[in-house]
């Protein structure tokens, strides 16, 4: 098969062709020919104004839902988000049933990926059902390909565990992904506590409950010289104790959802269900701090957080429906539309590059010879998700029919074009 792309805008700092308006000869999966004027018979050519290209897009925290909940998610569904979304890899969490927890079920998403149109990645356990009690079979599941290890939306409570967690994969150079999440305080609170929560009679979850759990983490990473990521972060506390720990020399990283760019608790004035999120959406003066913490380089990753749940889960009092929103599909548009002023180069280190450097997965350069993993995009032009375009089995999003910024044309991934 053969792609040419027209007119591309290359956006790949380790690229001689980086910021070179060029086109694109792709054959059978591999870069055949970069040049100012390609006349070739391609079997699809590809000619968009201000079209954008870039190394593939990574989300490093997905919740595929399978096996054992397929009803809200398949990894076949999920990849079509991902596509749609413009990614190439996706971390899965292993809060499935059963529990991504041993290494017959990491080889279960290794296997299920080769069917796959893009690359999935399987993020293995730290305990046994990840019910924070026991360790997991961490170096099995490392040696089976689990790219990094996570209780995924059950934080590790237990200290003990976490410090054992960090020590244990030392071993083998591993890393792990927490979310800051105190249990002890989401389970009594609802929302951000705050002025918002107090006029909606709902309980609140105060920051603090997010950012103990920061310093624990920090204190303890101290101790074990190990590797860490904290992801779902949601206020510039966060934020200052991650940036500040990594100028002592720890190997920290940390993530930000979309949502917590977009929304903030002055959007859930109408109880909107899907805007029940864990971390909660925080103040407006904290979403405006995260923001500019994205500007000033102190967020690494974007990461989805894309969980979806069944209509029923969501279609209920506020203080039934379960936490997260699906978000695959909308994360490139999203950040766009809240931070238009971002700059590419650090939209792509935010989607792709960083995670790559952190998880250790290969960085592909756009130079002829190479192997095509790209995504095609545009900062202009604007999407919208719609019921009839959303590719996920579930709809808990608060973004159908709402106008977004910029637009994902497709990807190139595996030897395939595949276009939105």
């Amino acid at each position: 098969m053969q792609i040419l792309l027209k007119k591309v805008l290359v956006k790949n700092i380790t690229s001689s062709n980086n910021d070179a308006v060029v086109d694109l000869l792709i054959n059978n999966g591999i870069i055949d020919i970069i040049d100012s004027n390609i006349l070739a018979d391609a079997d699809y050519v590809i000619e968009e104004s201000k079209l954008i290209c870039s190394i593939g897009w990574v989300d490093i925290f997905s919740n595929f839902c399978s096996p054992g909940f397929e009803h809200r998610e398949t990894l076949e569904s999920g990849a079509a988000a991902a596509i749609a979304g413009g990614f190439t890899q996706v971390f899965v969490l292993p809060n499935t049933n059963p529990i991504i927890s041993s290494q017959s079920q990491v080889n279960y998403i290794v296997e299920k990926s080769k069917e796959l149109p893009i690359y999935i990645q399987a993020i293995g356990a730290i305990s046994k059902k990840v019910e924070g009690v026991e360790l997991a079979e961490m170096y099995e599941m490392n040696n089976a390909g689990a790219v990094a290890f996570t209780d995924g939306i059950n934080a590790i409570q237990s200290a003990s565990l976490f410090l054992k967690a960090l020590q244990y994969v030392k071993s083998f150079d591993g890393i792990v992904i927490q979310m800051p999440i105190d249990a002890g305080f989401s389970k009594l609170g609802l929302m951000n506590e705050g002025i918002v929560s107090t006029q909606l009679g709902l309980p609140g979850i105060p920051v603090f409950a997010e950012t103990l759990m920061v310093k624990r983490d920090i204190e303890l990473l101290k101790y074990t010289q190990s590797k860490l990521h904290i992801t779902g972060i949601s206020t510039i506390e966060s934020v200052n104790l991650i940036d500040d720990a990594k100028k002592q020399g720890l190997n920290i990283t940390c993530s930000i959802t979309p949502y917590h760019l977009l929304f903030c608790d002055e959007d859930l004035i109408e109880y909107d269900t899907n805007l029940k999120t864990n971390p909660p959406l925080r103040s407006k003066t904290e979403m405006l701090s995260l923001r500019q913490a994205v500007l000033d380089g102190k967020i690494d990753c974007i990461a989805s957080h894309h969980l979806p749940h069944h209509i029923d889960d969501k279609i209920c009092e506020f203080e039934y429906a379960k936490n997260g929103m699906m978000g695959l599909q909308t994360v490139y548009t999203s950040i766009n539309t809240a931070l238009p002023e971002l700059s590419t180069e650090k939209l792509i280190d935010l989607l792709s590059n960083n995670a790559r450097r952190i998880f250790n997965l290969p960085i592909p350069k756009i130079e002829v010879g190479a192997i095509a993993e790209l995504t095609l995009f545009s900062r202009e032009g604007t999407s919208t998700l719609t019921k009839e375009n959303n590719k996920s089995k579930s709809v808990n999003s608060p973004l159908f029919d709402k106008l977004q910024k910029g637009k994902v044309i497709g990807v190139i991934t595996k030897g395939k074009l595949l276009l939105n």
